[in-house]
């Protein structure tokens, strides 16, 4: 029986939470493995600055802001350089301030290529980066405007799990589907810079991705002519990655949520109603109850709530709390899990609790 595909989660993704120093530095992963990230994910806990996305598709030194609309900016002082097990910093307050408390969520997809985008209309050109193994895609892409506007994904498998993010042009959303979102997911968006419930929206021309390509519309969310963006796709893989569905019992005795695995990093939003996004992850509480909360769609500083929290446990996570945000009567939720360790490796060896 095969009971991971990944047994050193380490060498896909990783947390790091590390304090600015205010002059250019070098930040090491923490795992004992290597990584190095071709996704960065930055949010100064002490501030109220943006969150911060960085690829390598793009180039280290620019970034866009998961919780506005704004287009991507580029400067010197931001991430400087992608490195063997971690990244490089410049002296950017929101990312390296003195004395600030910062974190990172770190992906690895690594092969690159380039060509021409397919389906409806002009092809367009795009490039990416990807990795079959943790199923991790980034694709940077130009539109064409035309419904059925298909962008390959290198994936090999249907992704669960895509967020697109205009560049350049017109400003707008972070386009989210989920595949638990609605009983028709192909037809609903969330909104990472966004409260809202899952919305009707043919962001995605109400055609399912595959496991070759996402489908877009015309619109702008995704596929305005000749503006750039960029997409990320995640597809699970056992072991490794999750992205699924929860009821809430508002019941201070949550739901469990089964993984395979010890979680380092869940995200979690109410899809049946408005609420924020969270975050919680392995290194910012390093033991249960995990209660430091980050909300993607807010650039508020860290929020230490106990009223709002989860157990991350040797094979998934549990509620512990009937607060409206992550449990709520009745209220149907998406995650976005990635393991710290697989709940049994490839060998039969179980992972210990935290």
């Amino acid at each position: 029986m095969a009971y991971t595909t990944i047994d050193d989660p380490e060498a896909y993704f990783q947390v790091k939470a590390y304090s600015g120093t205010g002059s250019s530095a070098s930040i090491t992963l923490d795992g004992d493995t290597d990584l190095s990230p071709n996704l960065v994910w930055v949010k100064n806990r002490s501030t109220a600055t943006s969150h911060q996305m960085y690829d390598s598709v793009r180039g280290s030194t620019t970034r866009l802001y998961p919780d506005t609309y704004d287009a991507e900016d580029t400067s010197a002082t931001y991430i400087t350089a992608f490195d063997s097990d971690g990244f490089s910093v410049g002296t950017n307050a929101s990312l390296n301030g003195s004395g600030n408390s910062i974190v990172a969520w770190c992906w690895k997809a690594g092969t690159t290529g380039s060509g021409t985008t397919t389906g409806s209309g002009t092809g367009q050109s795009y490039s990416y980066s990807v990795d079959t193994t943790s199923g991790v895609s980034i694709m940077a892409y130009t539109g064409n405007g035309t419904a059925n506007h298909t962008i390959p994904h290198h994936l090999g498998s249907t992704p669960e799990w895509f967020m697109v993010k205009i560049r350049s042009g017109d400003n707008n959303n972070w386009g989210v589907y989920h595949h638990k979102s609605n009983s028709s997911p192909e037809e609903y968006a969330l909104y990472l810079d966004s409260t809202h419930a899952a919305t009707d929206d043919i962001f995605m021309n109400d055609v399912a991705p595959t496991s070759s390509v996402i489908n877009l519309s015309g619109g702008n969310y995704g596929n305005v002519n000749t503006n750039t963006y960029v997409a990320y796709c995640f597809s699970e893989v056992q072991g490794f990655s999750k992205f699924g569905s929860y009821t809430g019992n508002g019941n201070a005795d949550g739901p469990f949520v089964y993984t395979g695995f010890r979680p380092a990093f869940v995200m979690v939003k109410l899809t049946s109603g408005t609420e924020n996004w969270y975050i919680y992850d392995n290194k910012r509480d390093s033991f249960n109850y995990l209660y430091d909360a980050l909300r993607p769609n807010l650039n508020n500083a860290e929020v230490s709530d106990w009223s709002a929290g989860f157990d991350f446990l040797s094979n998934g996570f549990k509620c512990r709390t009937n607060d409206t945000a992550i449990n709520p009567s009745g209220g149907t939720f998406i995650y976005m899990a990635f393991a710290e360790a697989p709940f049994v490796n490839s060998n039969g060896v179980p992972c210990n609790a935290r």
